[in-house]
């Protein structure tokens, strides 16, 4: 094998910082677990933001999105049309037939994971329970088309190509981000499909999968009363699912299962 440049030499993390990344991942899948147990039609997302908080500080980790270029929250919480930085409220709350993503980072013992989930609440519509899960399948399928030496764009193309034979579109303005040593890194990982390879993969690399599947167009806008949250243009639904992951010699390893 060729000697790596310096870009791709910074991103190979050692055995030591492995761990140190799977250990914030299980952290950061017990507060998305802990949060699981708790979701429920009439909760505010400020609620939500308070489990997350307290759960996390507790078990000795820090909430990587507070403060974070002036986020103003511990999580994202997005409803319905809003596609993510959804900032947690006292005054908005889950109602019956919503569906929710909550977007939770942490950091522990200075490495980081990522990882977010779809909550239904109550009695969600056909349609809208079909874009759930389809969103969840074109995360697995990113992940499973992704290999050791391979590039970014071969995950774009298997979630692109899923998405649209289900009818939904793939969010372009947004995208996966390298993970573990930082909140956001590279590779940047675009998951529609534009026709260029990326960044090549290598074993020791860490990032996250996390394409956001619109019910109608993909193009979307960043609210301008907060700055933060992102929404559908045609304000139909859209859902996300993500992880962490680790590219191993032998393919992806999941850090936030």
């Amino acid at each position: 094998m060729r000697k790596l440049t310096k870009k791709y030499q910074r991103l190979i993390r050692t055995p030591e910082e492995i761990e140190g990344i799977r250990r914030a991942g299980k952290l950061n899948t017990a507060v998305l677990d802990h949060v699981a147990e708790h979701i429920r039609e009439g909760i505010s997302t400020e609620d939500i933001d308070r489990l997350v908080a307290d759960f996390t500080e507790r078990h000795g980790g820090v909430c990587a999105p507070l403060n974070y270029e002036g986020f103003p929250k511990h999580c994202c919480t997005s409803i319905n049309e809003v596609v993510c930085h959804g900032i947690p409220s006292p005054g908005e709350f889950l109602l019956d037939g919503d569906i929710v993503n909550v977007d939770v980072t942490t950091i522990l013992d200075g490495y980081y994971a990522d990882a977010s989930r779809m909550f239904m609440i109550g009695k969600v519509e056909p349609e809208v329970q079909r874009l759930v899960r389809v969103a969840r399948e074109c995360m697995e399928a990113g992940a499973a088309a992704c290999r050791p030496y391979g590039f970014v764009g071969d995950q774009a193309r298997a979630i692109t190509a899923h998405a649209h034979r289900n009818g939904y579109t793939v969010v372009r303005d947004l995208c996966g981000h390298g993970v573990g040593l930082s909140f956001h890194d590279d590779p940047e990982m675009d998951h529609y499909d534009n026709g260029r390879k990326g960044m090549q993969l290598l074993p020791g690399m860490v990032f996250t999968i996390e394409p956001m599947i619109n019910m109608g167009t993909y193009d979307c806008f960043i609210d301008e009363d907060d700055g933060w949250t992102v929404v559908t243009e045609d304000e139909l639904p859209s859902a996300q699912w993500e992880h962490s992951y680790l590219m191993t010699d032998d393919g992806l390893e999941i850090i936030t299962e």
